[in-house]
């Protein structure tokens, strides 16, 4: 796993102990703990307990017995934790697209109402998911074809349960500007220009590439422009630290949008607020399209 490195482990009876004493001490902490949070955390903590102990105790795979027996506790602790980010594991380009697939069909009956509706079998399936994810770094054969199967069991049952929301209306989201075509250039501090993203996602939609093509050839225009700020948010659903991260992901994916339409990059700074200034405010853990932005002004 990147995250961990997957270090090749030298034939070292201390560094050995090392590591296993570490793990024993987190997925101890994890069998001790006494689960807190919604129905959904609860299963969620229990699922992850089962997979560190397996990894810990049956695989002797510490680097992920780590791993998954720390989202086990923050899970414990009441975090919604999602499931593994596929950057994050070794897999070549094809596993990539199939499991990122996978992934969103998750993410989206997840947060159309599945923690809530049937918390067991939504922790069940986010718990096989990245066990198809570890086992398939590994070229495990047996457990990949286990751990798939059993997440797709898990996903068509809870499809049938859980309906999909509805579309946001466009008409109710701000506009980014009035009129990028105009002829005469707005006031540079009025140059305010916003994009949108999906949940959990940091990819630009198509009418996100539409307005940073609309930025890109208002920058081009104009010769008072020496600061270009993306600035990256989320709504309140999820973990603040993750949203923090989240948000900088966005703005990156932004700069780096604006680069490849030509923009100076020494002219871009980055910034994240995460879900720390909502543009339409709600309570916490709540889905609003509006607040996933990122805001683009020229100074």
């Amino acid at each position: 796993m990147k995250r961990l490195g997957k270090f090749i482990i030298m034939a070292s009876v201390l560094l050995v102990a090392a590591c296993g004493a570490q793990t024993n001490t987190e997925v101890e902490a994890l069998n001790k703990a006494q689960a807190t949070g919604t129905p959904f955390t609860k299963y969620l903590a229990a699922e992850y307990r089962a997979f560190s102990n397996q990894e810990q105790y049956s695989e002797r795979d510490y680097p992920d017995a780590i791993h998954f027996a720390r989202k086990g506790l923050a899970a414990a602790s009441g975090e919604v934790v999602m499931p593994e980010p596929l950057e994050d594991w070794n897999l070549n380009e094809a596993l990539y697209v199939e499991m990122g697939e996978a992934r969103d069909m998750l993410v989206t009956v997840l947060e159309n109402g599945a923690r809530e509706l049937v918390a067991n079998k939504a922790a069940a399936a986010q718990a096989r998911f990245d066990c198809w994810v570890e086992t398939q770094e590994e070229n495990w054969d047996a457990d990949v074809i286990q751990c798939k199967n059993q997440f797709y069991a898990l996903l068509n049952d809870i499809q049938s349960m859980v309906k999909p929301a509805p579309a946001p209306v466009v008409d109710d989201l701000p506009a980014p500007i009035e009129d990028v075509s105009s002829s005469e250039p707005v006031k540079l501090e009025e140059a305010l220009f916003i994009v949108f993203f999906d949940w959990d996602e940091s990819t630009l939609t198509s009418g996100a590439k539409e307005v940073l093509d609309a930025v890109a050839s208002e920058i081009s225009k104009r010769g008072d422009v020496t600061n270009i700020v993306t600035t990256g948010h989320t709504d309140s659903s999820g973990p603040t630290a993750y949203n923090e991260k989240l948000s900088t992901r966005r703005a990156e994916s932004v700069k780096d949008a604006l680069v490849a339409r030509d923009v100076d990059p020494a002219k871009i700074r980055i910034e994240a607020r995460g879900e720390n200034e909502l543009l339409v405010e709600t309570a916490d853990n709540v889905r609003e399209p509006a607040n996933r932005r990122v805001q683009i002004s020229l100074e």
